[in-house]
């Protein structure tokens, strides 16, 4: 009796060992699954760390292609150029679930005389007018475009819907505010149904006023018209091309304002969000003599 409760103690010995040493094994072999877990998602966090995007490519007008560094912070745009369309060889559009265009022409006094029932009739909804510049000289004089209010007058009389851009050649707050002091000064009372746009740019084949811009001060006037014209109850807009908004402009400060973006590609690489684009300087509008500047703005769907 004594040997056979030894020997059932015994067993229950050896039952108990197989345990720890099965349960031992088990846990061994999660620590090594979990191991090449956690290898394997290091593996692909370090994957994608190295493929992060750093720089993109641009195309400048004058520079050609161009690597700039990527903004991350900036909102993207999700337009597919497989959906922008050629209208009867005449004016470009675009459709997708979620956006479709208006088109547009911008003008100014250089357009003389324009014919704005064939411009209506050619098929151009809205138009964004010179409402002015500052002088890229040393005294960077303030001028009204001449022919601004007639062509105001004009093109609302054909129900064409109407913006306004001025050409900035400022280059300190000061004179930012007087621009948009005068600009709110020439639209009160109007219909300014489209936005109401700051156009700093470079002066082409010559020296200007703004040539020695940091970005920080480019950005800070910007802002600063934006700010004036939402305050006064208008849509604020910046006009730009690929190189003013990656290389001169902080452009992730402006996530909430309209951009006026111009592009002449097919398909432009640029990734940044912009709500109207300026996709040709040598269109053909009927109603306007020689080269003329068409757009079209992408306009959300509810």
């Amino acid at each position: 009796m004594k040997k056979l409760f030894i020997t059932f103690f015994m067993l229950i010995a050896l039952v108990t060992i197989f345990i720890i040493i099965k349960n031992s094994k088990s846990a061994n072999k999660k620590i090594q699954d979990d191991n090449v877990v956690l290898a394997n998602e290091q593996s692909i966090v370090n994957e994608n760390e190295e493929k992060k995007i750093t720089e993109i490519t641009i195309y400048d007008i004058e520079e050609g292609y161009m690597n700039v560094a990527y903004n991350e912070n900036a909102e993207k745009h999700s337009y597919n150029w497989d959906k922008y369309l050629n209208t009867n060889n005449t004016y470009y559009n675009y459709n997708d679930e979620n956006y479709t265009t208006k088109v547009g022409i911008d003008v100014s006094e250089f357009q003389g005389d324009i014919d704005w029932k064939k411009v209506k009739n050619s098929g151009v909804e809205f138009v964004i007018l010179k409402l002015g510049y500052r002088g890229y000289g040393e005294s960077g004089k303030l001028v009204i475009d001449s022919n601004f209010e007639k062509y105001y007058e004009q093109a609302i009389n054909q129900g064409i819907d109407v913006g306004v851009y001025f050409f900035s050649q400022a280059i300190n707050i000061d004179e930012v505010r007087e621009e948009a002091d005068l600009v709110l000064k020439n639209i009160e009372g109007k219909t300014i149904t489209y936005p109401v746009v700051f156009d700093l740019e470079k002066i082409k084949y010559d020296t200007a006023r703004t040539d020695n811009l940091t970005m920080d001060e480019i950005t800070e006037m910007m802002l600063e018209f934006c700010k004036i014209i939402k305050e006064n109850g208008y849509t604020p807009s910046i006009y730009g091309n690929a190189k003013t908004f990656t290389t001169k402009t902080k452009l992730e400060l402006f996530n909430e304002y309209n951009k006026w973006y111009a592009d002449y590609q097919a398909h432009p690489l640029y990734p940044y969000e912009f709500d109207m684009w300026q996709y040709t300087e040598t269109g053909s509008v009927d109603g306007i003599e020689g080269n003329a500047d068409i757009d079209i703005c992408f306009i959300k769907k509810r």
